[in-house]
């Protein structure tokens, strides 16, 4: 599906509504270095921070963000009611798509199970599986659409049946995994419904244009129901992958938000009042196939852990105040992270040679894939260094552009990855999620029964302390005692926005600025 979709875009004939060139546009113009150019508009075929963004523009779910805090405030549901396991939306009458079509309760409901049926594929499908009742059993398969808890009551009325009195649920419904999809176009069309001129959204923000490889444009809509809150005209998308290509052009006034900055000018960056560093629920990681011969090994993984000093890392390489880990998942409000493996050479040679490999004899040679990013080859290049100073093993590097990268990752067709999650919801589940053996994000393929139950436990579960006992065993087991994968460090968000010209975006944990609300000063 992703190769189709890439395919067409390729041959995609350049639509504009009411857009001009930046220079004889005299509206209100974001600009956004938005890093890569994004794998798809689709709600159900993305995954990453640079089609988050574009999915913030063009469509709303439930809830949207709230731009301080990232926690879960009214969007197409003007208010919600929770009673123990059921959560009932009331929905706006006034919102619609963006072709006029009113969206209902109904749109959620089919929205939701197409995006859960294994027939779409969909990355994130297991995460709304793992909090709807029934919804799992759907999902793989094993029962009808009819057994997910999911029901309109009237054209306004939702109501949604969870497995527990889940803490994070609401938070969760921000998510593009929850979003109203318009079925109907996407039917007409096909692949080519997300092409500007068959483009449906619900957003505050419609697709104007779209040039591969250039800019995607987005116009303010005028449909949406909170439209009068809209104060920008047009947003601009820059797929733009050189770091300091990105920043130079920030400096220079051609981009107005980036959120990824050069790391050899780092020192004169700090300095410059644009420059907003913030703590960010974010890790960056190794992903490890377990479906390799030698990597099955859990010897070998925990060697390859063991064997990289992460405070060297964050010191020498990245320097933006990273926090080196071995753990996954970030601190946060009652949770505490399972204790990480430190660096320990004689461990990890040890280690090796159990396994058949003394002083890294007999290693076979494996290429760690990277996207496009001038920070993710330092690193990648200083843990290649690492590998063979301390195991004597050899590693390539192999660079690849975004949507190839993680169409690569998707197919469990690597050896080792380099990774970053970041969070979608605050709680641990968000991350520990990835090592659950069905969900679409767990491209290393891990698979432990127990992780699974404990995962599905903590669902259940209220919140508390006891539950984040639950999250933390599951943590240990994955990535303590079996290294599910390698963490590296705890990222520190890089934004740079001028804040004496816009206002109403904030720095927040999850590093998510929502186009609602902002305006130029």
């Amino acid at each position: 599906m992703k190769k189709m979709i890439v395919a067409a875009l390729t041959a995609m004939t350049i639509f504009a509504v009411g857009c001009g060139n930046r220079d004889t546009f005299t509206g209100i113009e974001y600009v956004i270095g938005n890093g890569a150019e994004p794998q798809s508009l689709d709600p159900s075929q993305i995954e990453g921070v640079p089609e988050h963004r574009l999915f913030m523009a063009l469509f709303e779910g439930l809830v949207a963000y709230d731009p301080k805090t990232s926690r879960a405030v009214p969007g197409v549901a003007e208010r919600w009611e929770q009673n123990g396991n059921v959560v009932t939306f009331y929905l706006r009458e006034n919102a619609q798509w963006s072709d006029g079509t009113p969206i209902t309760a109904k749109t959620f409901v089919d929205s939701w199970l197409y995006y859960m049926s294994r027939d779409t594929a969909a990355t994130y499908a297991y995460m709304p599986a793992s909090v709807i009742a029934g919804a799992k059993e759907y999902h793989e398969g094993a029962a009808p659409r009819e057994s997910v808890g999911v029901r309109a009551i009237d054209d306004y009325t939702l109501e949604v049946t969870l497995v527990g009195p889940i803490p994070y649920a609401i938070d969760m419904m921000a998510h593009y995994s929850f979003s109203p999809l318009p079925l109907d176009v996407m039917k007409k069309y096909g692949t080519n419904w997300t092409r500007p001129q068959n483009f449906v959204g619900n957003g505050p923000f419609v697709l104007s244009e779209w040039t591969p490889q250039k800019h995607i444009r987005v116009v303010k809509s005028e449909t949406y129901w909170n439209r009068d809150t809209v104060f920008i005209d047009r947003i601009t998308f820059l797929p733009i992958e050189n770091m300091l290509t990105a920043y130079n052009r920030f400096r220079n006034g051609e981009i107005d938000f980036i959120d990824v900055v050069p790391l050899d000018l780092l020192d004169e960056i700090k300095l410059d009042p644009r420059f907003h560093p913030a703590p960010y629920l974010s890790s960056y990681y190794y992903v490890l196939n377990h479906n390799n011969p030698t990597l099955s090994d859990v010897r070998v993984r925990l060697a390859l852990a063991l064997s990289v000093n992460r405070m060297e890392l964050v010191e020498n390489v990245t320097r933006g105040g990273e926090l080196p880990t071995g753990a996954f998942v970030p601190e946060m409000a009652g949770y505490t992270p399972a204790d990480g493996l430190g660096f320990d050479v004689e461990r990890a040679k040890a280690l090796l040679a159990e396994a058949g490999y003394p002083d890294g004899q007999g290693f076979p040679t494996m290429t760690i894939i990277y996207n496009t990013l001038e920070s993710h080859k330092r690193i990648a290049e200083w843990v290649q260094q690492q590998w063979k100073t301390n195991l004597n093993i050899d590693v390539e590097l192999q660079n690849l552009e975004w949507a190839s990268f993680l169409d690569q990752r998707q197919r469990n067709d690597f050896e080792i990855a380099r990774a970053g999650w970041v969070g979608d919801y605050q709680d641990p589940s968000n991350f520990l999620d990835l090592f659950r053996t069905e969900s679409g994000n767990n491209d290393g393929r891990y698979s432990n029964a127990r992780v699974d139950a404990l995962l599905d436990r903590a669902a259940t579960m209220p919140n508390g302390a006891e539950r984040m006992a639950v999250l933390r065993e599951a943590e240990t087991i994955a990535v303590h005692d079996e290294i599910a994968v390698i963490p590296l460090y705890i990222y520190v968000s890089q934004c740079m926005i001028d804040l004496e010209k816009w206002e109403g975006w904030y720095p927040n944990t999850l590093s998510i600025h929502p186009y609602v609300g902002m305006k130029r000063k």
